[in-house]
């Protein structure tokens, strides 16, 4: 029979054995690899755009009202599900250069009560009856300030008919945007 006190000695023995085996696999697990941008905010929604009055093949000064809604987001922290943004402004305009490059500014609205202001540029491209817009830029003021963020918005064309007579005026799609 083994006594109590060399049971515990086997004890610690094993003991000893299995922390000295955790040690030396810490020993051979490689440094850590490159770093990659982790996602802070990843969106996804819907946009929609009402020019006034409707664009046409003869430019003229147009007014844009942009409503914008996303309304499922994933952020590290759990606290941003949703935002929503909106824009007004003139430009001149006629069906055939929707896609010229901008500057601008967004404000997106956070449903957490905060927001964040994006600076960037934008271009815009024509994919099967559809206008693709990704805005590039970066978060300059608010939640995720100094990030760099990128929305792509994509707008149905259904209403291009429109351009020979009272204009499009009109202008649903979805859109997403990422915040690394």
């Amino acid at each position: 029979m083994t006594s109590r006190s060399s049971r515990q000695s086997r004890g610690t023995r094993v003991l000893i054995a299995v922390v000295t085996a955790v040690a030396a696999l810490g020993v051979l697990v490689p440094a850590a690899g490159p770093a990659y941008a982790v996602t802070l905010v990843q969106c996804q929604g819907s946009e929609t755009v009402t020019y006034d009055p409707g664009v046409t093949f003869t430019p003229h000064d147009v007014q844009l009202t942009v409503s914008g809604e996303f309304s499922s987001c994933v952020d590290g922290t759990g606290q941003v599900k949703s935002g929503t943004y909106g824009e007004q402004f003139t430009i001149s305009v006629g069906c055939n250069d929707l896609f010229d490059d901008f500057e601008g500014q967004r404000v997106v609205e956070w449903n957490t009560g905060d927001s964040s202001v994006i600076e960037g540029t934008g271009s815009s491209t024509a994919v099967a009856g559809q206008v693709v817009t990704t805005f590039t830029g970066t978060v300059v003021q608010g939640r995720f300030q100094g990030e760099p963020a990128v929305q792509t918005i994509t707008l149905a064309q259904t209403q291009l008919l429109r351009c020979f007579t009272t204009g499009l005026t009109k202008a649903t799609g979805l859109t997403t945007l990422t915040i690394t």
